[in-house]
């Protein structure tokens, strides 16, 4: 019933049109020019060192894999890396870094070794009546602060390069956006050094930022939820109904189940890259987490989902990274024993 009645909620409420802007003044992304807009990466194969700047997009654009007579680039890169447009004598970048919409600074790293993010800072908005989160990494410099209310392009701080892997000749500003994973992620992994609690980016699902910004520059009132919608569904899994699917229930508009509808089970959606994008009730009997379609393939589906499936063709199971994914988002994974009080004695 509370998934139920956040759902009603959402779709009941007015959506403000989200205001947007690119983060620096490097704007060649709506001039027709992505060489100069992305950050270029070092790309070695088979005896060739090139320069694509396609390295610095969103998606699969880096590790490349010879299958058959096919390349393919199998690394996800969650982000887009912006070039900079001004430098000193020395080669530093001199790009300021602003918010690309109004919104509450919720997590600065200051510490450049905490994270192959290096500096970054995240910022949550209100979008679709639902928290979205931007992510401003290899920050040189940081200027705001947690609980900082911004403006659309309130400063952040300098562009740099810090983070692992990052020279100042490749200087830039990683850039996402980005919905939670889940709100118990410290309790899914107990074990693993956290230094950013939730804003840790394995809890955080981006999505095509360039993409969004050519959509919203294209229909300035378009929503998150009408942008995801046209992601196309690379594999769905089914899940036992064990109670709310946790994501679901920050992210109402994801369930697309009628009114009243229940299963014994939940569908949820993917996109390729591992983004959840729509949870349905199903009358499927699964006793654990079941892929139960997959976008056909004529080569081994790991190279093309990041490694969270595993299988060819039209048959894919879940392999351990997309278990893990999905036990994630869903909040299937045991509550941590509260901890104990504070004992009064010396």
């Amino acid at each position: 019933m509370r998934l139920l009645s956040a759902f009603l909620l959402c779709c009941s409420s007015w959506v403000a049109a989200i205001d947007l802007q690119l983060p620096t003044e490097n704007h060649h992304l709506f001039s027709g020019q992505p060489e100069k807009f992305y950050m270029y990466v070092d790309r070695y194969f088979e005896g060739n060192h090139t320069q694509p700047w396609e390295g610095g997009a969103y998606g699969y654009v880096r590790t490349s894999v010879r299958v058959g007579e096919q390349i393919l680039q199998t690394k996800f890169h969650e982000g887009i890396d912006i070039a900079p447009m001004k430098r000193d004598k020395a080669g530093n970048p001199l790009d300021l870094v602003s918010a690309i919409a109004a919104g509450k600074v919720v997590h600065i790293s200051n510490i450049a070794g905490r994270s192959n993010y290096g500096k970054y800072v995240v910022v949550e908005h209100d979008w679709d009546n639902t928290p979205v989160l931007s992510l401003y990494a290899h920050l040189a410099d940081i200027t705001c602060k947690p609980g900082d209310q911004l403006a659309k392009g309130g400063l952040i701080g300098r562009m740099g390069y810090t983070g692992e892997g990052i020279t100042r000749v490749r200087s830039h500003l990683h850039l996402e956006i980005a919905l939670m994973l889940s709100a118990r992620y410290p309790e899914w992994a107990p074990k693993m050094v956290n230094y950013h609690g939730l804003y840790n980016g394995m809890n955080l699902a981006g999505m095509d930022v360039a993409a969004f910004f050519l959509a919203h520059k294209a229909k300035p009132d378009i929503t998150i939820t009408e942008f995801l919608s046209q992601y196309p569904v690379y594999y769905k899994v089914t899940i036992p109904n064990k109670g709310d699917v946790e994501m679901a229930t920050r992210y109402p508009w994801m369930m697309k189940s009628p009114t009243g509808r229940a299963g014994v089970s939940w569908e949820i959606a993917f996109s390729d890259t591992g983004m959840p994008l729509s949870v349905c009730a199903s009358d499927r009997a699964v006793s654990q987490a079941t892929v139960t379609w997959v976008k056909s393939a004529n080569v081994p589906h790991r190279h093309l989902t990041r490694g969270l499936l595993s299988g060819e063709g039209s048959r894919a199971s879940l392999a351990r990274d997309g278990q893990n994914l999905v036990d994630l988002l869903s909040g299937n994974f045991p509550t941590l024993p509260a901890a104990p009080e504070p004992s009064n004695n010396r």
